[in-house]
């Protein structure tokens, strides 16, 4: 799971952050801040809910910046899903919203 919510964030702020042309952002870059494998590792092993909505959330909010809001047919999508994905209140309800994440943001790229 944690591998899981780490490729979440990684193509959001892929999306957000990334040019052509330019170096691709990677899980070890530090634009990836507190969103890496060991921090979600920790928040699963603490049953941190919230911690992990508010992880993603940030990035999440950074992807719908890129795709110009939630007023575009992108970031409609990816806004309804965020909010699957923010609804959900215990660890085991995140898993299949935040794989249908990862495909759209996948997609997105």
């Amino acid at each position: 799971m944690e591998l899981l919510l780490e490729t979440v964030a990684l193509y959001s702020l892929k999306l957000a952050y990334e040019t052509e042309g330019h170096s691709p952002i990677l899980r070890d870059d530090p634009l990836m801040g507190s969103c890496d494998r060991e921090v979600f590792e920790l928040l699963i092993r603490r049953g941190d809910v919230a911690g992990i909505h508010g992880e993603i959330g940030r990035c999440l909010d950074l992807a719908l910046g890129a795709v110009g809001g939630r007023d575009t047919v992108l970031g409609r999508e990816l806004g309804r899903l965020a909010e699957d994905f923010g609804g959900t209140r215990t660890m085991e309800g995140l898993y299949a919203p935040t794989i249908m994440l990862r495909d759209y943001l996948r997609d997105v790229l």
